[in-house]
């Protein structure tokens, strides 16, 4: 008797998007284009509204008014006093960091994972990374260093288990690892060709800018980014 063999396939079905809240919705929308505006907010508006007047992005249930009332609320928004002394909107660092970890996200978001990337040297000393390789203690290494679990192992093995006892000799410590700070600096071309014949380069050289920033920031908070912009003059 035979028998069907199975078979595998794919099996499609409609693409259901990910809920979000109104409120989401419109922010994301609004970071695009507070990047676009380089921080102006109230460009950002004036341009958000008029999606809205094409797309309908709002509902009677939640206005423009309401997500600008909840960007305050929520600490992404605040008010200041413009040059002429007028009142006005600004966004905050935690709009910023926002900003940061989107463009960060988009651009290295989707990266294929490759082999292990770090700073590491081959020297080692009073570093901040575990290598792994122990050593007899040495005046002045520091109490950090010590391994205790290893220099107790050694304490029992060396003075038997009766009167527990922890001599200078028992002491073991683990080796550290070097780490190198490094530097990095990002050049921005500025220059009448970065918006020539309508098409826009300033924003996606801004948001590699902001996605450097936000993963040196987190990743190796002790690197250091440099920002060169350059168009007629440096």
């Amino acid at each position: 008797m035979n028998k069907k063999e199975a078979r595998t396939g794919f099996i499609f079905t409609k693409h259901k998007p990910k809920d979000q809240s109104p409120f989401e919705k419109l922010f994301d929308v609004f970071q695009e284009l507070i990047t676009h505006t380089s921080g102006d907010v109230d460009e950002a508006l004036d341009w958000l509204k008029q999606l809205d007047e094409e797309y309908k992005l709002t509902t009677d249930d939640y206005t423009l008014d309401d997500f600008v009332g909840d960007l305050k609320k929520k600490g992404y928004l605040r008010e200041e006093i413009k040059m002429d002394g007028t009142n006005g909107l600004a966004i905050t660092e935690k709009t910023e960091r926002a900003l940061r970890k989107r463009a960060l996200e988009q651009i290295f978001g989707k990266l294929r994972k490759s082999g292990a990337g770090n700073h590491r040297t081959k020297q080692t000393g009073r570093g901040d990374e575990q290598a792994g390789e122990f050593r007899d203690y040495r005046f002045g290494d520091s109490l950090e260093q010590i391994s205790m679990t290893e220099s107790f192992k050694n304490a029992q093995i060396n003075h038997g288990l009766g009167d527990f006892t922890l001599a200078e000799n028992d002491l073991v410590v683990e080796e550290t690892m070097y780490k190198t700070q490094m530097s990095t600096v990002l050049m921005i071309d500025i220059s009448h060709s970065m918006i020539l014949y309508g098409e826009d380069r300033i924003t996606p050289a801004k948001k590699v800018a902001m996605a450097l920033s936000e993963f040196i920031t987190t990743r190796y908070p002790k690197d250091t980014l440099d920002i060169l912009v350059f168009g007629n003059d440096a």
